[in-house]
């Protein structure tokens, strides 16, 4: 997936307020017999059977096929997904993560995750953010009222801000993720950014 330095990231959102929402729901059971890393390919099976039909028709009350909601994620636009309680649930599936990724979105936020898919998300480019259920229903809501609305995420500061009330809250995460995620590291990466030292050491 694609590895791109973390700052601040302030976009327009996907409300998906499904509690619960678990990886078969983010991506069918039947694509993980692929072979293929192909982004795009996980990308277009992201939340496939809530988006389409067993027809291959578009549902047209998902959000995701919504005239607000449609567009797939750029700077600034939709690379942000508020999600229901208990994101990601079920079956371990890294598909899931890479779905996410794949779609282009890169935070996440809920008030739970299962730890798995929270952890799968991370070592693919992708930040699980948890607020309070209060903060969360406030997202939700001020998105119904204005589906253009932003939310900023601080990685630096680990703030997360509804740019329309102005209302904050700090998240929590790994420091080793943390300067992965602000490096664009995966955790090879981390280790070859470190080859000196691991030289020096095993020299002596």
């Amino acid at each position: 997936m694609a590895k791109q330095k973390f700052d601040i990231i302030q976009s327009t959102c996907i409300p998906i307020q499904i509690d619960n929402c678990n990886t078969d729901l983010i991506i069918p059971a039947r694509y993980l017999a692929s072979t293929t890393r192909d982004p795009k390919f996980y990308g277009d099976a992201f939340m496939h059977d809530l988006r389409f039909d067993a027809n291959g028709k578009q549902v047209a009350d998902f959000v995701m096929n919504q005239p607000d909601f449609c567009e797939e994620p750029k700077v600034g636009v939709h690379e942000i997904i508020v999600g229901g309680a208990n994101w990601g649930s079920g079956s371990s599936r890294e598909h899931a993560a890479w779905a996410i990724a794949g779609y282009g979105v890169r935070v996440v936020i809920s008030s739970s995750f299962a730890d798995i898919h929270r952890n799968n998300l991370l070592n693919c480019f992708v930040l699980p953010v948890i607020v309070s259920e209060a903060f969360q229903q406030e997202l939700f809501a001020t998105i119904a009222t204005n589906p253009k609305a932003e939310v900023k995420v601080d990685v630096p500061n680990q703030t997360v801000t509804n740019i329309t009330t102005g209302k904050s809250e700090k998240f929590e995460i790994n420091s080793y993720k943390k300067y992965c995620l602000m490096n664009a590291y995966d955790d090879i990466d981390f280790l070859l950014s470190n080859k000196d030292k691991i030289e020096a050491f095993e020299s002596k």
